[in-house]
């Protein structure tokens, strides 16, 4: 499948050129004018990697890219003017993988585009795969399944494999109630309400050797969750 590329521009002959070009090297691209627009396209289809303008009108791309790296492990190249290094620098501190100042030649963002996306797989290739080591227990990334240090099966909920999921996809790194809801998809549920905390709760019952004094799933007071990998 082709990879999906978002552009978010509010000029609307960069967004048609940038299009044309991509879409003639092979990429599917999709367009937006506005932030409102852009969580439209993002409702269709998370793309690969997100082409952001810093200087929309309303919700300014700087905005726009720290709600994408809050919610969605997309690539980000931000697009400024000619003189922004102050934009360039709170792009890159906000979370974006790179930047490109206007006016730009399409064969240098081609080329960015593509040491994105390069870095984006080497990342996603050293995930875990297959059966993962958490605490004193074995979680099977395909099975679906967690069991004890015997193979014993352990029961568990459909959420919390999500939840034990997520956590080992980014270890050592703190994730917010908000980040955790987009990573198991579970978005209807509200970011400050009790069910994530009772959800780790549950797990660390299952997966610490003592729950009371957890060594596996860190609180991160005021910030959120953190999976602390065996050494």
């Amino acid at each position: 499948m082709a990879t999906r590329i978002l552009v978010v521009d509010d000029d609307p002959s960069v967004r048609q050129m940038l299009t044309e070009y991509l879409s003639a090297h092979g990429y599917k691209v999709a367009q937006a004018a506005s932030g409102e627009a852009m969580r439209a396209e993002l409702e269709r289809g998370v793309p690969a990697v997100v082409l952001l303008d810093v200087g929309l009108p309303g919700e300014d791309g700087l905005t726009l890219a720290r709600y994408l790296r809050e919610r969605h492990d997309v690539g980000i190249i931000m697009v400024t003017g000619q003189g922004d290094v102050v934009d360039r620098v709170a792009g890159l501190e906000v979370g974006a993988d790179d930047y490109i100042a206007k006016p730009f030649d399409p064969r240098e963002l081609r080329a960015r585009l593509k040491s994105v996306l390069r870095r984006l797989e080497k990342k996603e290739s050293a995930k875990p795969h297959g059966r993962v080591s958490i605490g004193s227990c074995f979680l099977d990334l395909k099975a679906r399944t967690l069991s004890d240090a015997g193979g014993k099966e352990i029961p568990i909920t459909s959420m919390e494999f999500d939840l034990l999921k997520a956590l080992v996809e980014h270890p050592n790194q703190v994730l917010s109630r908000d980040q955790l809801l987009s990573l198991t998809r579970n978005r209807e549920w509200e970011p400050f309400d009790r069910s994530i905390d009772i959800r780790i709760t549950r797990l660390r019952r299952k997966v610490e050797d003592d729950p009371a004094r957890p060594r596996v799933i860190k609180t991160v007071r005021g910030a959120g969750y953190m999976y602390i990998p065996s050494k």
